[in-house]
């Protein structure tokens, strides 16, 4: 859980790094004192309840959210508690699906946001008017710099060291670096990313079409073959693909593509060119061009990244 990392590293800034550098005190806040159990199953003691005194600096930690549960309407004490310290001049951030909660205060409103890369469906559907950054592992996300939102479950890391940066100075981040080994993630969380879990929906039609895309997804020309599967004309099933799944018709078809030159790069060790040709693309040039704008790499780097883990041959 963030929240105990965050503890941790926080709470070892500016111990023992001279008298220069403010030690920070860190609390573990939650709506009572009471213990509780978190959704990994291990118990959480808060040491402060939010009648207790108002903080610097507010985080607000990932929370559990089932696919099928809605925000709104949730965490009403909590949001109080943060606008409240937002108003009162306090950084407020938060780390992973944190963000959530901001967003649902109407605090995101209007301006860049990190979250883990998840909840972009969520945020597309239910907060438009926030600009989601699936690429981005930290963000400034407004009201002068007193709003900040980081990306996915391990960006906590990279708010801890921005924290300890900002409050305690650079040459501390960079000791409590090197102490909790703290690494470098500069390509951001799409390298990480899968494609995210099909949206539910009643289109019969387009559900046959993503049937069928499943094994003939790298076939040439594959939107009009998708036209011709089901039976729609093509700004028929252009609107109602896209009103059901979320992607255009080409959008779903080059990150379906993607995707699997993901595994073949994890897997295997075919040529760049030949996983290409494999998912479709006989150009490999624009083939490199579409992975680095959907994963945030190139196929290069990415299969490096890999093969630093073990996993390609």
């Amino acid at each position: 859980m963030a929240a105990f990392g965050l503890h941790e590293v926080l709470g070892a800034a500016g111990a023992g790094a001279g008298p220069a550098t403010g030690a920070l005190e860190v609390t573990l806040v939650a709506r009572d004192a009471r213990p509780f159990t978190a959704s990994t199953g291990l118990c959480v003691t808060p040491q402060q309840n939010l009648t207790g005194a108002l903080a610097d600096i507010v985080i607000v930690c990932d929370i559990h959210l089932l696919p099928d549960e809605a925000p709104e309407g949730r965490w009403q004490e909590e949001i109080a508690w943060v606008r409240r310290h937002l108003r009162d001049g306090a950084l407020v951030c938060s780390t992973c699906s944190g963000a959530v909660l901001l967003a649902e205060a109407g605090l995101l409103d209007g301006h860049d946001a990190a979250s883990h890369w998840t909840m972009a469906e969520l945020f597309r559907d239910r907060y438009p008017a926030v600009r989601f950054r699936p690429e981005r592992i930290l963000c400034d996300s407004g009201h002068a710099g007193r709003l900040i939102t980081t990306g996915g479950a391990s960006a906590w890391q990279d708010l801890a060291l921005y924290l300890i940066g900002r409050f305690c100075g650079a040459q501390e981040a960079a000791r409590i670096a090197r102490l909790f080994l703290l690494g470098d993630r500069g390509f951001g969380q799409l390298p990480f990313a899968s494609m995210a879990r099909p949206r539910q929906h009643s289109d019969a039609v387009v559900a046959r079409v993503q049937a069928w895309l499943v094994d003939n997804h790298a076939r040439p020309n594959p939107v009009l073959a998708m036209v011709q599967q089901s039976g729609l004309s093509e700004r028929s099933l252009k609107r109602r693909f896209k009103v059901a799944t979320g992607y255009t018709p080409v959008g779903y078809v080059q990150t379906l593509r993607i995707e699997e030159a993901k595994q073949m790069l994890e897997t295997e060790g075919a040529s760049i060119e030949d996983i290409a040709v494999a998912v479709g693309y006989e150009d490999p040039t624009f083939f490199r061009k579409l992975f680095k704008r959907l994963a945030g790499v190139t196929p290069a780097q990415y299969r490096q990244r890999t093969r630093v883990r073990g996993l390609v041959p």
